[in-house]
């Protein structure tokens, strides 16, 4: 896997993110956006706090980050997220036609890598351009998402 010191830095900052959206109540997950070497936009999840809204996971909050004159040149950005993306977020970046996506650790509950190869024509298109790595950064961010994980089922618990 061709991971640089660089991405290793913003794998870093998108840790710092999760860490913070786990301390205000929300799963530990972030994300970080990159040109030219330098971040234009980041998200954490904000999914559960303030407010439930399911549609605000780390990428997607990165991506609305984004800046309109950024966009002509989305094929040169690098998204960085924590963790594998999920099926909406894997969408989300097909459709804003990032170039390059790197995730710390792999999630095999929700994760939607391996949908790549069953998607409708456009979305592999889209999909056969972008260079996947990952998981890349497993030794700081498995246990991110093994909190993930416990939170969902703890939450899972309070609901039967």
């Amino acid at each position: 896997m061709n991971i640089t010191e660089t991405d290793v830095l913003f794998l870093r900052r998108a840790i710092q993110l999760a860490t913070e959206a786990g301390e205000s109540g929300n799963l530990p997950i972030g994300a970080v956006i990159s040109l030219d070497g330098s971040v234009v936009a980041e998200g954490k999840n904000t999914a559960w706090f303030p407010a439930y809204d399911p549609n605000r996971h780390a990428e997607i909050e990165a991506l609305r980050q984004v800046a309109e004159e950024h966009w002509e040149r989305s094929r040169a950005m690098t998204l960085y997220t924590t963790l594998e993306p999920c099926l909406m977020c894997l969408g989300a970046i097909l459709l804003h036609r990032i170039g390059r996506v790197v995730y710390g650790a792999a999630d095999p509950y929700g994760g939607a890598i391996h949908v790549i190869g069953h998607l409708p024509q456009f979305f592999e298109e889209q999909a056969s351009r972008v260079e996947w790595l990952g998981p890349a950064y497993p030794q700081a961010c498995d246990g991110l998402f093994e909190r993930v994980m416990a939170l969902v089922e703890e939450r899972r618990a309070l609901r039967s």
